[in-house]
């Protein structure tokens, strides 16, 4: 699955960037599937902004995504749900996990809802890798935020994917943590040919990146 952006540029940012040069607004990039992209820039620049646009969350932008070839403007709903289920999986910065629901029901919802390719064990092995096997029971909204990360960081896994959207993924991770979960990503996303992209404020040696960013 290939990702374009055609002289794209949020429309709140369209005046800052009509004075300054990015790399990625206003200009025409091209992310390939099983390349590993980088995108940094300072707060208020946009990241968020970028991913939101991409995963179809925002509307107010000039210029345009496309999937394939095809603008997002014209994928309908249910082609764009069946987009997210099978072939772009996110990690958003305020990782939306439903407080309610343990750890373990917030990655098993999202494994039965995408056309599951993992049994229900790989939550396991994947917890355990990451060391939150003893949270799986627990309500997600009284874990602490870095192990909320890592509950973000498996549910996205378990799911089929192209692509896979990261935003600021490791903020509230030490070091340790943190090469335990890019080691399992880019298993993951070695394992099925998928394109990484993640936005993140330095610049880093998480992964064996092909193309970096600056915003």
């Amino acid at each position: 699955m290939e990702i374009v952006l055609e002289n794209l540029v949020p429309i709140p940012l369209k005046e800052k960037f009509s004075k300054r040069t990015s790399a990625v607004w206003n200009t025409k990039v091209l992310f390939s599937q099983g390349e590993k992209i980088q995108i940094q820039a300072p707060s208020g620049t946009g990241k968020t902004t970028l991913i939101h646009l991409i995963y179809k969350l925002r509307h107010d932008y000039e210029g345009q995504v496309l999937y394939d070839a095809k603008p997002l403007t014209e994928i309908k709903n249910g082609e764009l749900a069946d987009t997210r289920q099978k072939k772009i999986s996110i990690i958003f910065q305020d990782l939306r996990l439903f407080e309610n629901l343990t750890a373990r029901e917030n990655i098993e919802l999202k494994r039965v809802l995408t056309a599951p390719i993992y049994d229900a064990s790989v939550i396991d092995e994947m917890a355990s890798r990451l060391g939150i096997s003893h949270i799986l029971h627990q309500k997600a909204g009284v874990c602490s935020y870095g192990e909320q990360q890592r509950i973000a960081i498996v549910r996205a896994l378990v799911q089929p994917f192209n692509w896979l959207l990261m935003d600021e993924p490791f903020s509230h991770l030490d070091r340790e943590n943190i090469e335990k979960a890019a080691s399992l990503i880019a298993e993951e996303c070695n394992k099925r040919q998928a394109g990484l992209l993640i936005t993140d404020l330095e610049a880093d040696t998480h992964f064996n990146y092909t193309k970096r960013y600056q915003l």
